[in-house]
């Protein structure tokens, strides 16, 4: 995230209380640490390369220190390690809580299917995409809260990387591999990104072409997560809300429904030919 100064809130969601916890345990820490090498805050913030304004806004739990915080506050106070040691909950924390719980979900699933109405997949998203994506919403979104929504997709990212590797099944609809989200370089790396992840042995993905007459995703897009204790779940979502599915008969209407999405769509072999096609249109 970028150090502007500003005082715009950059800590956890409100009502986040596992956030809320861990920024206030960092905060006391630094505060503590301060106050023991009997610097202030402007001393502090000369010494680590932040203003006054800044370490009093982390004193405050009013922003999220930065690794590089933590890291030089850990040397000029001498914490040996304390402070450098809580990055991992303070990159945590940073997330929103609906990422984190969607992050926890997935550590969990053998086999996750998607079908994507109106942009490419969290999953298979590049980071120029994904900014470009967070810098449409509205309304807008600070720069530090780009960063922080970026980092984290990306960090859900790791799922292709797992061991033993879960199955991965994508249906996206044709219009998002033709929309230049970002603008052209930004999307030409898009399609070549799907073109390689495409290729990977536990992912397939595939093309809902505009011409099919037959359609079984006009409700919407979703997911189907099934775990590896056996239970299977659905995603949904809609403006402003995302509705996990646990009822097992509504579970069974979300894979029948993807199940014949997946069976009109083009086939994976197809669907790397057309997004290849695609490519080759934007050069």
């Amino acid at each position: 995230m970028t150090e502007n100064g500003s005082d715009e809130w950059d800590g956890p969601d409100p009502g986040d209380d596992e956030s809320s916890a861990v920024m206030r345990a960092v905060s006391r820490q630094i505060r503590l640490w301060r106050e023991a090498a009997d610097l202030t805050q402007a001393e502090l913030g000369a010494a680590i390369g932040y203003g006054e304004e800044m370490i009093s806004a982390v004193e405050r739990c009013k922003r999220l220190p930065k690794p590089e915080f933590l890291d030089n506050a850990d040397t000029v106070l001498g914490a040996g390690g304390k402070l450098s040691a809580m990055k991992e909950d303070v990159q945590q924390a940073r997330y929103p809580k609906k990422v984190r719980d969607l992050a926890k979900l997935e550590a969990q699933v053998v086999e996750r299917g998607a079908y994507g109405d109106h942009n490419i997949d969290g999953l298979l998203q590049t980071e120029e995409y994904a900014r470009a994506l967070f810098a449409m919403r509205r309304p807008a979104y600070s720069e530090e809260e780009i960063d922080r929504h970026v980092t984290a997709r990306l960090a859900r990212q790791s799922m292709f990387e797992r061991q033993p590797a879960p199955t991965l099944t994508f249906v996206q609809e044709e219009v998002t591999l033709r929309r230049p989200l970002g603008g052209r370089p930004v999307f030409r790396r898009q399609l070549e990104h799907l073109l390689e992840v495409g290729r990977w042995r536990h992912v397939e993905i595939q093309v809902m072409p505009t011409e099919c007459e037959e359609h079984a995703g006009m409700a919407g897009e979703h997911r189907v997560l099934k775990l590896q204790d056996g239970k299977t779940l659905g995603l949904s979502e809609a403006q402003l809300t995302s509705r996990l599915i646990a009822d097992p008969k509504e579970v069974q209407v979300l894979e029948m429904r993807y199940g014949m999405i997946r069976s009109q769509a083009l086939n994976p072999r197809e669907s790397l030919a057309f997004i290849e096609k695609l490519l080759g249109e934007t050069g």
